[in-house]
């Protein structure tokens, strides 16, 4: 995102680099940022017919949420989709997949890394010795792309609790592309429990405690496998081939 960071934070401004980007629904709908109306509890498949994502450009939320769109235009596109597939055949009742998206389209990071030895660490747990044992070669053999808009607000006022949910892909995929692939490879039940989870300030450098070996022992933020109550085959990241948002609760992928 960092390309349209700087610069006046308008739905103007966020419109037109949206025109000049081409971005579009699935549907075909051109993306245009739109001052948030009246709560609609079928916000997704408004976005999927209509392109208008609701925006309150002050709210530094909803302005990650429109750098999203820039950034990652066809995996932003395709959980929309997703979402507004998925609400008809849910009765009323939000299920898994939905979460799932949710969840990555909030606090979503993709994890850019080919060493077998590294991402063994990463699936089990072992904080310690993949951020400071291995911190040269994490620095250098694995890269971190944060997708999630809200993971990007708190970054503002970064703790080390800050807990992204983690995709893996080759590290010289594209992140928009290999997301996109990761998402079209879903079960039709799958849930939050099939992401990695990941404490993004753990990453060397990233949090200024960091470079104190005694940083990683604290188990409220690097906590180990065994604290976990999911089964190990839920906790593996999945290799891919590639302040509350206006409107209602199915204000997700917005």
């Amino acid at each position: 995102m960092r390309p349209w960071l700087a610069g006046e934070r308008s739905l103007e401004r966020l419109n037109a680099l949206a025109q000049a980007r081409e971005l579009k629904t699935e549907s075909g709908r051109p993306v245009r940022f739109v001052p948030p109306g009246a709560k609609d509890a079928h916000y997704e498949i408004k976005v999927y017919e209509t392109g208008r994502v609701e925006t309150r450009p002050e709210s530094l939320h909803d302005y990650f949420n429109a750098l999203a769109w820039l950034a990652f235009p066809r995996t932003k596109a395709r959980i929309n989709a997703l979402h507004a597939a998925e609400i008809p055949r849910e009765g009323g009742r939000r299920g898994p997949l939905r979460d799932l998206l949710t969840i990555f389209d909030e606090g979503g990071a993709i994890v850019k890394c080919d060493e077998p030895g590294l991402l063994s660490l990463l699936q089990g747990f072992h904080w310690k010795e993949l951020f400071w044992q291995h911190r040269e070669q994490v620095k250098s053999a694995m890269r971190i792309v944060v997708f999630g808009h809200a993971v990007l607000e708190q970054a503002l006022q970064p703790w080390p609790g800050v807990t992204c949910k983690a995709i893996v892909i080759l590290s010289a995929a594209d992140p928009d592309a290999a997301a996109l692939g990761w998402l079209d490879q879903l079960a039709p039940g799958a849930s939050p429990r099939i992401l990695a989870p990941l404490p993004i300030f753990g990453y060397p450098g990233w949090y200024p405690g960091g470079e104190r070996a005694e940083f990683y022992d604290d188990a409220r933020y690097f906590r180990p496998a065994a604290v976990k109550s999911q089964p190990e085959s839920a906790r593996q990241p999945l290799r891919a081939n590639a302040e509350e948002s206006p409107g209602s609760a199915e204000r997700d992928a917005g």
